[in-house]
């Protein structure tokens, strides 16, 4: 593997630095994982990426202009970091509502290097997706610009189809292929769901996560290489973006067995076709304004 890919979607913390609640407890990831750390791992496929693109780790929201900062300032030679999505607040518990979201957004608009925004959705109640404050807020990230991650799991793909319809103006990049789990019994309603999402043109998907959301028993290349395929058949390669989810992975797994398990993906692309899921479309996603589009349908 040449250096001519990109891994859109990687995580640094610090504990000492910053406060992860959900890190208390959770053997093996409880610790600093920093950018030197991933050039290490990443090395061990052969060769570290051309760039990395680092999310918000879930630190307390008032963290979240400095995690922005710390994250972008790791950047070096070789390990460049292309852009930080950082956390943008909005629903229950985050104040004022739209305003909080606004306020945050201003906050965040000086920061070179600022990539897209996420706000974790993934453990939201039913019904989260569709209030008119979430699809107010998710509406004016947009508008700011910025794409926006959505980290949601399988059972929310009906209501994330929704949100993302209704915003065509918004563009959209789904973390963990809609974070599925690995069985046989799963993979048809997610496939049938990831498929009805694909069918609106605002929204990308990341290649990313499949390994932790597999049982031990599950986690060969033959078992996750389905669900690669589909989403790659169902997206195109000009909407997928290679992500390794790094350090999370390595609760399963090591980067360069991820990352080999997404080139035979995409071994039976040409090399366009494999240059744009492995580098390309996550330097178009990251690193440049969006276009946007007006197909679809308004939210009521």
């Amino acid at each position: 593997m040449s250096a001519g890919y990109v891994d859109a979607h990687v995580h640094l913390w610090d504990p000492g630095r910053f406060t992860y609640p959900w890190l208390t407890g959770s053997a093996g990831l409880d610790r600093p994982f920093l950018a030197p750390d991933l050039l290490a791992a990443a090395r061990s496929a052969g060769a570290p990426p051309a760039g990395v693109v680092v999310v918000e780790a879930d630190r307390l929201p008032r963290q979240a202009r400095a995690e922005a900062q710390w994250v972008l300032a790791a950047s070096t030679p070789d390990l460049p970091v292309l852009g930080a999505v950082a956390h943008v607040p909005f629903g229950p518990g985050t104040g004022t509502g739209p305003a909080t979201t606004a306020g945050a957004l201003d906050d965040l608009a000086d920061l070179v290097g600022l990539a897209g925004a996420r706000r974790l959705l993934q453990d939201e109640a039913p019904g989260f997706l569709a209030r008119p404050d979430v699809v107010a807020a998710v509406a004016a990230i947009g508008a700011r610009g910025l794409p926006f991650d959505l980290c949601v799991r399988s059972r929310q793909l009906r209501e994330a189809v929704e949100l993302v319809g209704c915003l065509p103006d918004v563009e959209f990049v789904l973390d963990h292929l809609g974070k599925p789990r690995i069985t046989a019994d799963a993979y048809g309603p997610w496939a049938q769901d990831l498929r009805r999402l694909a069918a609106l043109p605002n929204v990308r998907c990341k290649l990313s996560g499949l390994v932790t959301e597999a049982d031990p028993d599950h986690r060969a290349a033959s078992d996750l290489l389905p669900f690669l395929r589909h989403a790659l058949d169902v997206f195109g390669p000009g909407r997928c973006l290679f992500g390794s989810d790094w350090p999370v992975l390595t609760l399963v797994t090591t980067y360069d067995h991820w990352l080999d398990v997404v080139l035979q993906a995409v071994d039976d692309l040409d090399g366009a076709a494999r240059d744009l899921v492995m580098r390309a479309n996550a330097v178009a996603t990251y690193t440049r304004p969006l276009a946007t589009t007006t197909a679809g349908r308004r939210c009521s």
